[in-house]
């Protein structure tokens, strides 16, 4: 293999176990994640949902400013797709990575989070 698709793989296995984890905690929470991908391929890693009607909007990179910027470029152009006369704001919207030296808040509201952020 070269190191594109070497990347590739790692990217495709990181956000697997990004997405089992967020599983587990919406589950705690008595919620649901699921995945959107509409037909002009516009996606979301993983959409969590909760019984009340909230949910946030979730893209898994493994870091890097570029691919940071990439995953929350996707949220805002998705969250702007969202007819929020017939359904609520994202609570948030979130890059989840796997490189990065703490979690913060972007200026468009943005937050990206290190997966080891997630715990108890």
């Amino acid at each position: 293999m070269d190191l594109v698709n070497d990347l590739e793989l790692m990217g495709l296995m990181f956000e697997n176990l990004c997405v089992r984890d967020l599983r587990i905690y919406a589950d705690a929470l008595d919620g649901s994640v699921y995945h959107y991908r509409d037909k002009t391929g516009l996606e979301c890693d993983a959409i969590i949902h909760l019984r009340n009607g909230r949910y946030g909007l979730i893209e898994v990179k493994l870091g890097g400013d570029k691919l940071i910027n990439e995953g929350a470029e996707s949220l805002k152009k998705l969250a702007d797709k969202i007819d929020t006369g017939k359904m609520r704001e994202p609570a948030f919207m979130m890059v989840l990575c796997g490189v990065a030296p703490f979690a913060y808040k972007r200026e468009d509201g943005v937050y990206v989070v290190p997966v080891t952020c997630l715990k108890d």
